[in-house]
């Protein structure tokens, strides 16, 4: 908010922002339809119920979240 770029701070916070998109697009789609698109919400809980061990998923998150500081980060410095 100070360097006027909010849109790096959504970038940076990618995985929180699909994590609260995905729970409204489950919502949303249950309502509408009748029927889920993820097997549960929020994100994470889909791929532990598809089989992977959290672990796993705690470390893709990780990786996904650094990738997307470093994207932001790297943006900044552009400008």
């Amino acid at each position: 908010v100070v360097v006027r770029q909010e849109l790096v701070l959504v970038i940076m916070g990618g995985i929180f922002v699909v994590e609260t998109v995905s729970v409204m697009l489950q919502v949303a789609s249950f309502k509408l339809t009748g029927r889920r698109i993820f097997r549960m919400a929020p994100l994470h809980h889909h791929f532990e119920l598809k089989g992977w061990p959290e672990p796993r998923v705690i470390v893709r998150f990780w990786i996904v979240t650094v990738i997307l500081v470093l994207v932001g980060l790297a943006s900044l410095k552009i400008r």
